[in-house]
Formats: C-alpha cells, structure tokens, sequence
C-alpha cells in the first residue's frame, strides 16, 4: 500500500491500482454481531487516506490527536489538532511498515494534492488531461502557481494556463491567462531534444519498475491464496472434531467448510488468471518491444499507448517548474532537477476565430475586382480561381457585401460616381430625352 502511494503520490491513484489488481484489504468490523472480526474487502478511499495520516504505521506513539468539545445546545464536536498540539509523539517506538522520513515525505505529499488547501503553489498529482505542465506552472507575474482550465475546439479539448488565486481572492480581473498547446508543443521538443542519450537508461528504469510492480502484486495474491488456505483447513479441523451426534453444529460447521473450500477455489483461480495475464506483460516479446523503445525516446513519448497521465509523470521526473510570462511572445523559465535552466521564446497562438478571416489577397483581389464588376460576377471569378473564404466556403454575392462593409471598400455604384459616371435617369434629365431614348442609346 505505502509503496503504491509513493509511486503515484495519489491516495485516489492507490486505490484505483489496488481495484484493478484485484487486491483485497483488511479491516476490522466495528458494530454487529461480527464485531470485532477481521474481513477482507475492496480498498476505499476514506480508508486509504486514514492510513496515510496515522502515525502508527510509522512506527509512532502518539495521544491527542483530536480534541473534544461541546456547543450550546449539547453536540459534542470532534476537531483535529495541528502535530505539535498533540500530548505526545514520540517516533520510533516500535517497528512501523515504513519510517518517519516517510510519513513525513507522505504528509507533504497530502497536503500539496489536497485541494480543499487551497495553497498557491499546489503540486497537484498528474490527472488524464493533456496539459502537459498541469500542477509544475508558474506565473511570471506574481509567482503563484497557475492552474489548467481546458475549452473544447471541435471535438478536441485545449488547455489554457490560468494564474486566477488572486482573482478568485480580490474578485478581480485574473492576473494571466496563457494558451497551453503552444507551450506545451515547445516543452516537448525540449525533453525530445536533450533527452535522447538517456533513452536506454529511462527505458531500463520502466523495465524495472515494471517487473517490480508485477513481483509486487504477486506477492501479495499468493498470500491471499495461502490465507484462503488456512481458513479452509481450519474449517475442515473444526468440522472433523466435532461430535457427530450433535447434528446442528455438525452442519454449521460443514457449511462454513464447503463456504471456505468455494472461497479457496474463486481465489485460486484469480491467481492462476492473474498471472497469466502478468506473465504476458513481461514475455520475450514485451521485452524486445522495451529494449526498441529504449534506442527510440521520440517513439515511447509520442506512442499511443503512452497516456498522458504517464507523460506527465515524466515531466516532473526531469523538471521541477516551468515559469511562464506573457509579453509579445512567451517566455518560458525552464527549472530541470538538480538546478539547470533554460529559457524558451514560444510564438503567442492566435485565437482560433483569427484563423476564419478571409486571406488579405483576396480582399486585396475583390477590392480590385470592384472597379468593373458586381458582387455575384466576383465572387463567380474567385470560385474560378479556386479561391476560399477563412473557412473554406465558395464565394457569393452575399458574402462579398459582407466583406465590403467588414472591410470598408467603397461598392462599385460608389467608384462608379467617382469617375463622373451617371445613371440612365440622370443622363435623361440632363439630356432632356427620356429613359427609353438613353436606353435605345446604349
């Protein structure tokens, strides 16, 4: 359980790596007539994090921990105490699953996850969105952390970086708003540039863990197994010494064996099942599939089967923060572990409706096109030409007024006065000859 936690920094992460694994976990029943009994059971998250947070399982002994108190009308109230308002602590007492370096490293880790903290520079653990940054942002401006916040484009889903703590505080404008899909981009070309002479290494170290995971979870389901075991073998030892002329316990008991035989046998076969499907994950194929991989880090970081979640992961195993400044273009500060930096200039992605303005050649073209043609015979010219408006529609006389007004371009009626051009009315009334003469002219 500790060991999980560690690697996915994440109670809810530990949980969900347990339920897939379909390990079971112990607790004590605490009301009914089978209190007090051990029962083994699926992990839950409330479970999860009161293990996480007692000191026990660090070897301790601690008293006071919560203080009771009452209010006016009689409820007694429970509230949990800062450590050093306990009575007493006193670590390393007696042998603890993990040490007191640990459960310190594990509180820390709670406290920068949980969001109900609400602290400006909350590492938060890598989730399955695509911000690649999520949780390791800085804001340039203030230096508080940034958060993500995504908006759908299509049926894609962008992430922005926000620094809005302040905002949220003052009620106020936010302090940055940054697009993601550009930084992002160059963050990755980044680890993609510097990374590739330590692609073996990293790939090895994944091997490894891998097959760690894998001995892990073994472990633990083979116990599993031995204790199903046992309890059969108990229930067989009980059932053969029991009178067999009290008939009643008889049949209880040979009822609780047959319950122990089927329980023996459900989890024989999950184990056998289990591992099967583990053996699949670590076969020779597998194994060259990693060993490829290992020469190729461009390979393993855009492969498909790389979530991003995983990318994430290691992200923050190469980089400590990334501060990020919006001027004419973004600056981004780039902290990798151990001290290095790097600075990145990031081009400012345009807003998307920027990219539905029709091209300024053909408004170019179509102001052209006004000195001796309507509207319907330029936009009959521009579809000739194969020309598209900014997203990629023919042209008709509609759309052509439209861009006229948009752009401000003067009709053909307007440059047709300009150059002393009159209407058939006006030539008949200066000519003092009717319409029908002027017409007949032409």
């Amino acid at each position: 359980f500790f060991q999980t936690f560690q690697r996915t920094a994440s109670a809810r992460m530990t949980v969900k790596e347990f339920n897939k694994q379909g390990l079971l976990f112990p607790r004590r029943v605490r009301t009914g007539a089978r209190k007090g009994e051990l029962v083994w059971g699926k992990l839950c998250y409330s479970r999860a994090v009161q293990l996480l947070h007692n000191p026990r399982y660090a070897g301790a002994f601690f008293y006071g921990r919560r203080r009771l108190g009452k209010q006016a009308n009689g409820k007694v109230t429970s509230r949990v105490l800062a450590q050093d308002e306990w009575h007493a602590l006193i670590p390393g007492l007696h042998e603890g699953y993990i040490s007191w370096e640990e459960f310190e490293d594990n509180q820390r880790c709670l406290r920068e996850s949980a969001q109900s903290y609400g602290k400006e520079r909350r590492k938060s653990p890598p989730r399955e969105g695509s911000a690649l940054l999520q949780g390791i942002v800085l804001c340039g401006i203030c230096g508080k952390r940034m958060t993500v916040r995504y908006h759908r484009r299509g049926e894609r889903m962008y992430p922005d970086y926000v620094c809005q703590s302040e905002a949220i505080e003052q009620v106020s404008g936010i302090c940055s708003r940054i697009p993601g899909t550009g930084v992002d981009k160059a963050i990755s070309d980044l680890l993609l540039e510097m990374l590739t002479p330590m692609t073996l290494e990293v790939a090895l170290a994944v091997q490894q863990e891998l097959l760690e995971r894998i001995e892990d979870a073994d472990q633990i389901r083979a116990k599993q197994v031995e204790r199903s075991r046992y309890e059969a073998d108990l229930a067989r030892r009980r059932y053969m010494k029991v009178d067999p002329d009290n008939r009643l316990v008889a049949d209880m008991l040979e009822a609780e064996w047959n319950e122990k035989l089927r329980a023996l046998q459900q989890a024989q076969e999950e184990y056998e099942r289990q591992r099967q499907a583990d053996l699949m994950m670590v076969d020779e194929q597998a194994r060259e599939r990693i060993m490829k991989l290992s020469t190729d880090f461009p390979r393993l970081w855009k492969d498909s089967g790389t979530s991003n979640r995983d990318r994430k992961q290691m992200v923050r195993l190469l980089l400590e923060d990334v501060t990020l400044i919006r001027q004419d273009d973004i600056c981004a500060h780039v902290r990798f572990k151990g001290g290095a930096t790097t600075t990145l200039r990031i081009a400012v992605t345009h807003p998307y409706w920027k990219t539905w303005k029709t091209p300024p050649e053909v408004v170019a073209q179509i102001d052209h096109l006004l000195d001796a043609h309507t509207d319907r015979q330029i936009a009959e010219k521009l579809n000739e030409q194969g020309l598209r408006s900014g997203k990629g529609r023919r042209f008709h006389s509609r759309m052509i007024a439209g861009l006229r007004k948009e752009y401000g371009l003067k009709s053909r009626y307007a440059r047709l006065r300009e150059a002393g051009l009159l209407t058939a009315k006006e030539m008949a009334r200066k000519l003092k000859v009717s319409t029908n003469t002027i017409n007949a002219w032409k």
